[in-house]
């Protein structure tokens, strides 16, 4: 089975494997703590906030009906059926669209593309999730995605945030019940070296437009009652005349 192959069987089984309500997986924090904060930083740089937007790595959808509810044109999109299924049941009156995509395999962005023309996206969490080999790949998608006038919006835990996983995945009762899933099919966050992400992004062609750090919020608390926050970094980044 091919490196994609591997990775989209595990997110099938964990979607599968999900509850339906919104916050029971570990990353699927309310959108006023995520995707609100980000646009913020996001919305000052669209060179055309009217473009479509693909939220890619949608998952359950969460962030996408929130995003729909501001955009005149949403699509969430993901690598896995049984997740699309969720958003789908999720937004039972069709606020965005729904599609399954792999970003990492080269026509089905083309594709996409050939669909909708130039988009702006959004990503969050997703490249440290992914294996190794598809990160590039998966930039490159995007890339042709955004086209010459749209913009992405990537946010990715920081290498510090893998301290912070380990500690909690050690822990002597095992690790918390929202994290544990993932690690049991095999999708435990890997780490992104803090430099990779702004490299992914020139090879892509791409200009780094913004940086900056930001805690990614979770549904996760730890034994004191604290919510689990992982550092992490943000970017935004298209092409530039």
């Amino acid at each position: 089975m091919s490196v994609t192959g591997r990775y989209r069987e595990a997110w099938e089984g964990f979607w599968r494997e999900a509850p339906d309500e919104q916050g029971a997986v570990f990353w699927d924090a309310e959108p006023t703590l995520t995707v609100a904060r980000h646009l913020a930083l996001f919305e000052p740089h669209l060179s055309d906030p009217g473009l479509p937007l693909v939220d890619l790595g949608c998952g359950n959808g969460t962030q996408t009906r929130f995003l729909a509810e501001r955009f005149p044109c949403v699509l969430g999109a993901d690598l896995s059926a049984a997740a699309l299924e969720h958003a789908c049941a999720a937004d039972p009156v069709g606020r965005a669209g729904y599609r399954q995509l792999d970003a990492a395999e080269k026509g089905e962005p083309q594709g996409l593309h050939a669909e909708f023309g130039d988009v702006n996206v959004y990503l969050r969490g997703v490249l440290h999730q992914c294996e190794t080999d598809d990160r590039q790949p998966v930039v490159d998608g995007i890339a042709t995605l955004v086209g010459e006038r749209g913009r992405a919006f990537l946010v990715e835990p920081s290498e510090a945030a893998g301290l912070v996983l380990r500690d909690l995945a050690a822990s002597p009762a095992g690790p918390p019940p929202k994290l544990a899933p993932v690690l049991r099919h095999g999708i435990a966050p890997g780490e992104v070296a803090d430099e990779a992400v702004p490299e992914f992004l020139t090879a892509a062609g791409l200009t780094l437009l913004a940086t900056g750090t930001l805690p990614l919020t979770t549904t996760e608390y730890t034994p004191e009652g604290a919510r689990v926050e992982l550092p992490s970094a943000w970017y935004v980044a298209g092409r530039v005349a």
